[in-house]
């Protein structure tokens, strides 16, 4: 299924402080949409109003296939990796990811987790509890959870937040496939972060 993002009009206040308003943008399959802006522009706070985990002061957001999609239904869509997601330091990678994909009422596969976490470097330490992971190790994770359930949308807040050189170059080349299979959103205050963008939304000065 085909889906396109739509905002008309997004506002967003917090104890009457408007952080931006009339914010206006589609995207949809084969595209990106880059959010950029300073820091405390508000790009985290349009990327949770994105995946449905906020509602706007004002306007409004839709995903659309062959009809719109209810919230609960968008967030099936969408893979987040972000700054202020926690993985569950207790367990291992690979009960990270079962844990992930149960709670979206999904079957796992182990099969494919191994090879998620092959391909970001992980899976070695998949039997090993998180706690032990460095923070480089712990965004990879988050990109596998992320992938885990094939998501139509992937939104990514800071993309290479404590990644090495290594890291930045396996997000990289999943940052170009996600472009060409279906819809990549990237946050950034680093617009060369993405280098193939078809909307780009900059907040600064958006009040």
């Amino acid at each position: 299924m085909e889906l396109r993002i739509s905002a008309r009009g997004l506002r967003m206040a917090f104890n009457r402080r408007t952080i931006f308003a009339g914010i206006d943008f589609s995207v949809g399959h084969g595209e990106t949409l880059l959010v950029a802006g300073r820091n405390g522009s508000g790009k985290s706070t349009l990327v949770k109003i994105l995946c449905g985990l906020l509602t706007p002061t004002g306007g409004k957001v839709e995903m659309t296939g062959k009809k719109p999609l209810d919230v609960h239904a968008r967030r099936g869509q969408i893979g987040l990796v972000a700054p202020y997601l926690q993985v569950y330091d207790e367990f291992s990678a690979m009960e990270n990811m079962r844990l992930t994909m149960a709670l979206r009422g999904l079957l796992s596969d182990d099969g494919a987790h191994r090879s998620l976490l092959e391909r970001l470097a992980l899976d070695v330490r998949r039997s090993d509890p998180v706690r032990g992971f460095s923070s480089g190790m712990k965004q990879r994770l988050k990109y596998a959870l992320a992938l885990s359930h094939r998501p139509s949308v992937l939104v990514l807040d800071e993309p290479m937040a404590n990644l090495d050189t290594d890291g930045m170059a396996i997000v990289r080349t999943i940052m170009e496939e996600q472009h060409e299979k279906g819809i990549l959103v990237v946050a950034t205050n680093d617009p060369s972060d993405v280098t193939a963008v078809h909307t780009r939304v900059d907040l600064n000065d958006r009040r």
